[in-house]
């Protein structure tokens, strides 16, 4: 999001947001927005805790007592203390121990209170209309940003330590990997029981090879590989008319497309198979794989759940790729089900192999260009 988008994003956040905001109810909807609307980092939801709690310890009377944090930031440290619009952030009031504390007070004895690990590195205090940030690592009780709701439009950047955009990411490339590696799984398994039994080990190639060619036909539909976002499920849908069982010559049919060049197949086609692009590589080259019977079970994993109801394109490669292997090795999936290699633990062999030399390289190049040699 560029300074221009930020802005028109801020001034629409403003026009929602102006003189309203009940500390209870809008917490999470109004840091949610401001967030993914006008910092522009998706699935803030997955990186946000809201209604932490927090052991405050005892009081003299030897009563406990337990504190909610508004929100949570882990990633990046952020304890956020929401106060209703009419609230002076400023002004102290009165806890639920006796004590009377201003709302950054409130949040700095939360801070006191937890683990090392956690302990806030900025806290931000609010009212809606009104944004005060502290930093814990520069002098305590001087705000670092004291920003009206109404100046967001010019000083939305000044926010953008809340959230580690590339972290939000990561995390959510994890998931979603984790989850389309769990679908996938469920999927070899439906198929893998409608295989004639024992299955023979061309049975076992069949089935990895169909559950490749499927991965790749998801990950085409969703990606824009293919003329639309539905194209592959408004497909099996459209074959899965005549029975789920007959889904298998529908992915025949569709597996030779995918493999035929434009100039090679037969006009007469049937227009929802020749609106599938040809697909080179050799792929979808074997026409001999076994592809069995689909079951209702198999059919709603694949077309209900794995098309319509997932975004292929959302995946780290990296991470699915191994988690895909383990699904694909019956054996590994045996002894103790999906594996996969951390983008981290990936990082920590190719680096010092020949990543490193190439980032020095890049950055040396950069410096050449600035330094005006384009060579």
């Amino acid at each position: 999001m560029n300074f221009a988008e930020q802005k028109k994003a801020a001034k629409a956040f403003l026009s929602r947001w102006r003189g309203r905001g009940d500390e209870k109810q809008d917490c999470q909807s109004f840091w949610t927005d401001l967030v993914v609307n006008v910092l522009g980092i998706r699935y803030a939801s997955e990186s946000i805790r809201f209604e932490k709690t927090v052991d405050l310890g005892k009081d003299a009377a030897g009563r406990s007592h337990t504190g909610f944090i508004d929100a949570y930031i882990p990633d990046t440290k952020v304890l956020i203390e929401q106060k209703g619009a009419k609230i002076d952030l400023r002004k102290p009031a009165l806890q639920s121990d006796g004590s009377e504390l201003t709302p950054y007070q409130q949040a700095k004895r939360y801070a006191d209170r937890m683990t090392n690990d956690q302990r806030p590195r900025w806290i931000i205090v609010s009212n809606f209309q009104e944004i005060i940030v502290y930093d814990l690592n520069a002098s305590l009780d001087v705000p670092q940003v004291e920003m009206k709701l109404e100046d967001l439009e010019t000083e939305a950047y000044r926010l953008e330590f809340i959230v580690d955009q590339e972290k939000v990411l990561a995390a959510h490339q994890l998931k979603v990997s984790l989850e389309a590696g769990e679908l996938v799984g469920k999927l070899y398994d439906a198929l893998e029981k409608q295989y004639e039994q024992p299955m023979s080990q061309a049975a076992y190639q069949s089935l990895n090879k169909l559950c490749v060619r499927l991965v790749f036909c998801l990950y085409a539909e969703d990606s824009g590989l293919f003329g639309t976002k539905t194209q592959f499920h408004d497909y099996l849908a459209n074959r899965g008319k005549a029975g789920v069982g007959r889904i298998n010559t529908a992915l025949r049919d569709l597996f030779r497309i995918l493999n035929t060049k434009p100039e090679d197949r037969d006009p007469y086609e049937d227009e929802d198979l020749a609106i599938f692009p040809y697909v080179n590589g050799g792929l979808f080259a074997d026409s001999h794989i076994l592809i069995p019977p689909f079951t209702q079970e198999a059919y709603d994993l694949l077309v209900n759940r794995a098309s319509e109801g997932f975004d292929w394109s959302e995946i780290s490669p990296t991470i699915f790729g191994s988690v895909f292997e383990s699904t694909l090795n019956a054996e590994t999936r045996r002894q103790g089900g999906m594996h996969y290699t951390s983008v981290e633990n990936i990082h920590k062999v190719i680096d010092p192999l020949f990543l490193d030399e190439l980032k020095a390289a890049f950055e040396a190049l950069k410096k050449s260009v600035r330094g005006g040699n384009n060579t």
